[in-house]
């Protein structure tokens, strides 16, 4: 059975950072890989992605999470992280991680991160 773990959340202050990791379960399929991402969801609102990666190492970012947040995948490990710098009480939220394959496409169970003085 496929699974996603995130981990790496916590509680932080304005400023500081985070990584979380998302790691893919050993029968996941890693050929199979295409684009990873993050998303996170505040209370009260919808999904919303913040950063993707592509096979090729092209990311994406969310304009909020530009330049403060860093996408990487590590096929060979099946991982994909987020550096967080600079967080913000907006970040607060739960955040997912989320691989397509070519055959599906997965959801980890989230991560809280709640940025708070």
């Amino acid at each position: 059975q496929v699974q996603l773990v995130e981990s790496g959340g916590g509680l932080v202050q304005p400023g500081e950072s985070l990584t979380l990791s998302c790691a893919a379960s050993a029968s996941f399929n890693a050929f199979k890989i295409k684009t990873m991402a993050w998303y996170r969801q505040s209370p009260g609102q919808q999904r919303e992605r913040v950063a993707t990666v592509s096979p090729s190492m092209i990311t994406t970012y969310d304009s909020r999470a530009e330049g403060r947040f860093t996408i990487s995948r590590d096929d060979a490990k099946k991982t994909v992280s987020l550096q967080m710098n600079n967080l913000k009480p907006e970040d607060t939220a739960i955040y997912y991680c989320n691989i397509d394959t070519l055959t599906a496409n997965y959801w980890g169970r989230g991560t809280q991160v709640t940025v708070s003085s």
